[in-house]
């Protein structure tokens, strides 16, 4: 084949790589068969030759583009969240027009007129910061769990936080502001709105429209992870169809009622069965088990070929290491730097951190002064330590102390874990708050640290850990940071079994970080303050 540029741009995995054929038949499927050349198990596609062309699409496969997640910055979305989003959101700015436009004509019958263009304004302001707090405290979270009563207290604290804010942006430019008594109105009637609303989203709204019907071809171990996802809210981008048995001599470890034995070809029945996407998740591909040509008619035939670890990015927010081949980092998108991005990142962090500092200063001394009385003038407030930065350079992080003074006399670093005996009674208090993080802005202005980025982590538990998992070193790419991907998905790690478990969505986060994800990291931070999220 001596061109490969119609290859590259029809056969791409849909994010821009492209599908080398010539080289393996199981590329698309393997990355790690474009560097090791494992076996050509297909001659057919080495010669250059292609498989008659599968069955005809039906005219609907467009639909897909509803389904799933779409990727924002980076980062995959669920369409269902994004849809209901702007539902509610625009419902909030209709709602707050309406009210402003009524009182603004009950003003103008005593000769006080309001513009319409400020009541656009006005009406889009609360929207938009109505849409952001109910983000903030995970309600619109493919991943959430909370139950009737947590599902209301988080609705109260949003309501209550946007209020706050509303009050705080109209300090700062009054030219938008609302009367309180306009904006309590608004606020009820938003709220009314929400109880009503999003009950009758989920029940009226097609979830199948919202999901992509997912085929996984392979039944052994790595097809077995894919069911391991039981749970609804793991299952809220996707539906299973089935698992294709492609090697009869293979081993069966899913549930016998989903294995699908294929009497006809395999575009035939995805395509009979309303087919979204392919996972391949056989567990050996040495063995030829993969059926290409196959697979190259549904990629054809507008179907998306996935690998099991591009699906579980998409569908977990993580990287899952007990998948992870060598040639999938080499491949994949992401893991990007660039002067623009890093300018842009500094800068943030810098406005964010000042401005951080100043409001945070009074709560700074408070609790330092907590600590002080407590130990009885005795010891000291800053607690200081060395952690891990970027690059494997090592910096003096610093924390306000939650823990006696002789924690660890003996020398031997410890993890933190629930009711520890070492924590004292601020201590416990400031670290469910957080407070005893906010000194760590003072190495974000050094920097030393980042707002948003992996947790920095001591030299004595990196080198451990490195030993068992060597892809631990790699999130040192990226500042660490006072919050991060783990710490809003993830309880806290308080073993090396958890820490290495918190490295896939840090690796994450390494591949895919963005100005716009860090802000989004940010949001969701308020959630894991509020409802005391991952604090020992």
């Amino acid at each position: 084949m001596g061109s490969h540029g119609k290859f590259r741009s029809s056969l791409g995995d849909g994010d821009g790589r492209p599908i080398y054929l010539e080289r393996s038949s199981s590329l698309a499927l393997d990355n790690d068969s474009v560097l090791a050349d494992e076996h050509a198990t297909d001659p057919v596609l080495l010669r250059g030759e292609f498989p008659e062309a599968g069955p005809e699409p039906p005219q609907e496969t467009h639909k897909a583009f509803l389904r799933g997640k779409v990727r924002l910055f980076g980062h995959f979305v669920p369409v269902q969240s994004l849809l209901l989003a702007g539902v509610e959101g625009g419902l909030f700015a209709l709602l707050g027009l309406l009210s402003l436009n009524l009182a603004s004509h009950l003003f103008h019958t005593v000769g006080v007129a309001q513009p319409l263009q400020a009541t656009l304004i006005q009406s889009a302001t609360i929207g938009v910061v109505l849409l952001l707090a109910l983000v903030a405290v995970g309600l619109y979270s493919a991943h959430q769990r909370a139950e009737l009563s947590g599902v209301i207290s988080r609705t109260l604290v949003g309501f209550a936080g946007a209020a706050v804010v509303l009050q705080a942006v109209y300090w700062l430019a009054p030219g938008v502001a609302v009367a309180p008594s306009v904006l309590g109105v608004t606020l009820l009637l938003c709220l009314a709105a929400f109880a009503m609303v999003r009950p009758l989203f989920y029940h009226y709204v097609d979830a199948s429209l919202l999901t992509r019907r997912v085929l996984v071809v392979g039944t052994g171990e790595r097809a077995r992870s894919i069911e391991g996802l039981r749970r609804k809210s793991d299952q809220r981008g996707f539906r299973l169809v089935g698992f294709v048995n492609v090697s009869p001599q293979g081993k069966i470890l899913v549930r016998e009622d989903k294995v699908i034995h294929l009497q006809s070809q395999l575009c035939r029945y995805a395509l009979d069965h309303d087919v979204d996407e392919i996972v391949i998740a056989v567990d050996d591909r040495r063995q030829g088990a993969v059926p290409t040509n196959e697979l190259l008619d549904c990629r054809m035939s507008g179907m998306d070929v996935t690998d099991i670890l591009d699906f579980f990015e998409r569908e977990s927010g993580k990287i899952r290491l007990d998948l992870l081949r060598p040639g999938w980092l080499i491949h994949a998108d992401g893991f990007k730097h660039n002067l623009v991005r890093d300018f842009a990142k500094r800068a943030f962090d810098l406005a964010l951190g000042t401005l951080l500092f100043a409001i945070t200063s009074p709560l700074m001394l408070l609790t330092a002064l907590a600590i002080y009385i407590e130990s009885g003038g005795k010891g000291t407030v800053l607690f200081r330590q060395k952690r891990v930065g970027k690059g494997g350079k090592e910096f003096e992080l610093i924390k306000f102390r939650s823990m006696h003074m002789d924690a660890e006399k003996d020398g031997k670093p410890r993890w933190a874990t629930p009711d520890d005996p070492r924590v004292t009674r601020v201590g416990r208090f400031i670290r469910l708050t957080r407070l005893d993080e906010l000194p760590q802005l003072w190495n974000v202005l050094r920097n030393d640290m980042s707002i948003v980025g992996p947790r920095p982590e001591r030299p004595e538990f990196v080198r451990r850990l490195a030993r068992r998992e060597p892809l631990y070193r790699e999130r040192h790419r990226v500042k660490p940071g006072i919050t991060g991907w783990a710490q809003v998905r993830y309880p806290y790690g308080d073993s090396e079994e958890k820490s290495i478990r918190k490295l896939e969505y840090d690796l994450y986060y390494v591949k895919n970080h963005r100005l716009v994800f860090d802000l989004y990291i940010l949001i969701q931070t308020v959630e894991v303050v509020f409802f005391k999220k991952g604090a020992h």
